[in-house]
């Protein structure tokens, strides 16, 4: 027996959306990811399902080797409008970085990707749409992750490189 995808209607995704939402709600990114497939293949530009698809593969972040990081900023990268792919992209480094931090990666590695992230809430905070916060509430978030796990544990390392070469850290 051969086993093909079938395409669903034309007129359903906006109920097909609706599904996925409430997938990665209940935590089931894999069947989010799915639907996104398939409204995608009918409709490839399909905005809303991009940014969905892009978030259930971070939702799917492991802090491994098989977290599928580029290809939700691929993904993102495609969204036709600059602020969503600067805020999306920022959110994928954000999303990576704390996968890593949550199976023990050392902090102090993981501060290039906070960085990035940083630095896309920033841009995106430069041109957001009126009354739209969501890149400031994602900068303040990575800022307090930052001052908590990484303040003692940073400094704890940037001592030790000093003892170890009897020169200031540059």
């Amino acid at each position: 027996m051969e086993f093909k995808l079938k395409s669903i209607s034309a007129g359903s995704t906006a109920e097909a959306i609706s599904k996925v939402e409430l997938y990665r709600y209940l935590n089931e990114p894999e069947e989010a990811e799915s639907i996104c497939l398939d409204i995608l293949a009918i409709e490839p530009e399909n905005q809303m399902a991009l940014r969905l698809l892009g978030l259930a593969i971070t939702d799917q972040f492991t802090g491994g080797l098989s977290d599928r990081c580029g290809e939700a900023q691929r993904i993102f990268s495609s969204l036709t409008d600059r602020y969503e792919r600067l805020y999306y992209t920022g959110l994928v480094h954000e999303r990576w970085a704390k996968a890593q931090l949550a199976v023990g990666r050392p902090p102090h590695t993981l501060l290039v990707l906070f960085e990035q992230a940083l630095r896309c809430f920033e841009e995106a905070e430069k041109i957001r749409p009126a009354g739209n916060d969501d890149a400031i509430l994602r900068w303040n978030r990575c800022v307090r992750l930052l001052e908590s796990r990484l303040g003692s544990e940073w400094q704890r390392q940037e001592v030790e490189h000093f003892d170890a070469h009897d020169s200031p850290p540059i």
